[in-house]
């Protein structure tokens, strides 16, 4: 009889992580179905989406509140018609607010539950860790540090590494990455990526921008790059840059990839951007603002001193974090300038970043499709 996996994405990142462990299954069960809820990347392995997965990405408190009774309906549906497939086991993609609930049900039915990508209990809301505990047979995580966490709490869980990790080469070509997007090569270059959502732009542009002015004082031939998330981003980016009036900008659509490879160092907003970072061996600078009440609830509830991944997997301040009122443009520009004046820390800095990145490069399709493969046998 042929395997049934069902699987469950709720946004882009969860389609590629999906995809990956689906080709990766595929190998191993060469006649097996895959079915649930997933994007256009699992849909191309061969998956079958009941929904799509569009309705699932809702960002916002207000929003999911609009659109409640529909994804209830869509949970309880999907559920029954899961569950009369009697799947080997069901594999919920990030999203826990979605999936968690479905992971607890299929294992209250005696079905294999594996969560995929951890929820940040151990930064905050570390209670959720009990529910986690009573909904699922396995978590798979990115991070080494983060099954450390879940053992202490008795959850089984394993790391599988980043797909990133996999993604990106061990050494980076900076010569080739000023060379694609037309940048001197002998000129010192800082890429800034201020994030890619209206509100990060509105909070961090322009402090950045404030703070490569003081940094063009220090160092008057550099360069600077700005990669754009959107159109939007772009004409929000594009105003603040007149107003600042800070010349000599390069203004990229998309490629931060590209904008952090070519650069010498990175201001940045803290995210998975801090991940790409670190893997393309960038010094850093890594930098957030909320809205004063956000904040005042955020930074009481944060069970870990540092916020950037980086930071969080080294156990160790490696990168500066200046966040909120720290957030200055004379405390970013001279916590760049020391980054940019700086061999000997760099060469420091990159060889952890360097370690890092091995730590995390585990062919993550390939070692979660052996975890999930290896908790079907065992039962």
């Amino acid at each position: 009889m042929s395997q049934c996996f069902a699987l469950v994405a709720g946004e882009a990142s969860g389609d590629i992580l999906g995809a990956g462990l689906i080709k990766a299954l595929k190998k191993q069960y060469p006649n097996a179905r895959f079915v649930g809820i997933g994007g256009p990347k699992m849909i191309a392995e061969g998956f079958e989406t009941l929904y799509p997965m569009e309705r699932l990405s809702v960002m916002g408190l207000f929003e999911v509140l609009g659109r409640l009774r529909e994804l209830l309906k869509i949970r309880k549906n999907l559920f029954k018609t899961l569950l009369d497939m009697k799947p080997d086991v069901f594999i919920g993609i990030d999203a826990p607010d979605f999936t968690l609930a479905l992971e607890r049900k299929f294992k209250d039915e005696g079905i294999k539950a594996v969560h995929y990508v951890s929820p940040s209990v151990w930064a905050w809301r570390e209670k959720r860790v009990f529910n986690i505990k009573k909904s699922v047979h396995m978590v798979l995580c990115l991070f080494p540090f983060e099954v450390a966490f879940y053992h202490k709490h008795g959850v089984p869980a394993v790391c599988v590494g980043h797909t990133l990790a996999d993604a990106i080469d061990l050494e980076t070509d900076t010569h080739g990455a000023r060379q694609q997007l037309g940048l001197a090569q002998d000129r010192p270059i800082m890429a800034m990526l201020p994030g890619s959502r209206e509100g990060e732009v509105a909070r961090l542009g322009d402090v950045f921008i404030d703070a490569a002015n003081l940094i063009r004082q220090k160092i008057p031939n550099i360069q600077f790059v700005i990669p754009a998330a959107n159109e939007e981003r772009k004409s929000q980016l594009l105003a603040l840059l007149e107003q600042k009036e800070l010349s000599g900008v390069t203004l990229l659509d998309g490629q931060s990839r590209e904008a952090m490879a070519a650069a010498d160092t990175v201001l940045l907003a803290s995210g998975t951007a801090t991940l790409e970072a670190m893997l393309l061996k960038k010094s850093m600078v890594v930098s957030y603002k909320l809205s004063s009440l956000t904040a005042f609830f955020v930074f009481r509830m944060l069970k870990q001193p540092f916020v950037s991944l980086p930071n969080l997997l080294a156990g160790k301040e490696l990168v500066p974090e200046l966040l909120q009122d720290n957030a200055t443009p004379e405390k970013l520009a001279s916590a760049c300038l020391k980054l940019l004046q700086s061999e000997d820390g760099l060469k420091s800095m990159q060889a952890e970043f360097l370690a890092l990145h091995k730590g995390i490069r585990l062919n993550a399709d390939q070692a979660a499709a052996e975890a999930i493969r290896e908790l079907i046998t065992a039962s």
